[in-house]
This record gives structure tokens, sequence and C-alpha cells, in this order.
């Protein structure tokens, strides 16, 4: 049962540290990325939409994305739903693709999106924290009523120590990465 519990937290960090790397990417970085277009939603025939299953996105050069809807009666709906996104990039409708250039970051937004990203970050780590948390009340509980032994509870209590070092350092780097990616360009 103990090794269930320490099972559980492993995957529990896992997707702790999945949900970490979604936030990042939503961040801007002054590079286009198609991640960044994940969040829009386009009135398709009454139901909303995610934009890549109604067009086709790439990014022409690291500072553009080029939408090419499928059907071009779509072109304004499009166009509508990247003016009510928060992206702070205007559309540029030519009747058969949009243009979206991605904006310059000033050297106060790029410190302001730094500070944002640590906070993400931290937010992570006190996700793995509570985890780790979790799993040792656990292993108390069961200590408590006698299905573990001592030794038991210390050796699952490392273990669970040492997979929440592991995550809080997988943290830490791809903060470093993404810090370092933004302040780079």
């Amino acid at each position: 049962m103990a090794s269930v519990i320490a099972n559980s937290s492993k995957d529990k960090m896992e997707k702790a540290l999945q949900s970490l790397l979604a936030d990042l990417k939503k961040v801007r970085t002054g590079r286009a990325q198609i991640s960044m277009l994940d969040a829009i939603k386009v009135n398709y025939y009454g139901t909303p939409t995610p934009l890549n299953q109604v067009s086709a996105l790439s990014t022409p050069d690291a500072r553009s994305f080029l939408i090419s809807p499928w059907e071009t009666s779509l072109l304004k709906e499009i166009e509508s739903s990247i003016v009510k996104s928060d992206l702070g990039m205007s559309p540029m409708n030519d009747g058969k693709v949009i243009r979206l250039k991605v904006p310059e970051l000033t050297e106060d937004r790029r410190k302001d999106l730094v500070k944002n990203i640590k906070k993400i970050c931290e937010d992570a780590r006190v996700a793995v924290r509570m985890v780790r948390r979790d799993a040792n009340d656990d292993l108390k509980k069961q200590l408590k009523d006698k299905a573990i032994s001592e030794d038991e509870n210390k050796r699952f209590q490392d273990e669970v120590q040492k997979l929440t070092d592991d995550y809080i350092k997988k943290v830490d780097q791809l903060a470093t990465d993404k810090e370092k990616e933004l302040m780079t360009l």
C-alpha cells in the first residue's frame, strides 16, 4: 500500500510539471510560437472551436503567424476572435489569409514577464510540496494503523522526498530555460 502512495505521488508531481509546461508555453517571448494561439476559440457554426481545427497555422518567420482558414467564410470570425483574445496582436486580413505580427518586447515588459515566470514556477513548486505533504500524511496514517512498519515508513518518506527534490530541480531548470529564452532576443 505504501508503494502505491509513492507511485501516486510521482504521477501527481508529473501532472504538476506538465501543468507548468503548459503555463510557460502561454508566456509570450517575442518569438512566434504556434502554442501562443492555443487559447483562441472561433465560433464555427455556433460552436466554439479551437483555431487550429478550422485553419492551418504556420510561422513563416520568427516574428509572424500565417493563418489560412479551411473556409474563407471564417476569415471575419477568426479575425474577431483574435481581436477579442488578449494576445495584443492586430490581425491583417487580405481576403485569403490572416497575418499576425508579434510585437517587440521592451526591456520593462521582459522583466515583468520574468517576474510572472517566477510566480508560475513557485506555484508549481508549492504543488509538488503539497503532493509530498499529502503522501507523508498518508504514510503516517498507515503507520498509525499498523499497516506498515517504522522502517517502511522511513524508507517511503525518503523515497517521496527524493522524488520531491527531483521535481523541484526540474521546475527550476524549466524556469531558468524560459527566463534565458525571454531575455536573449
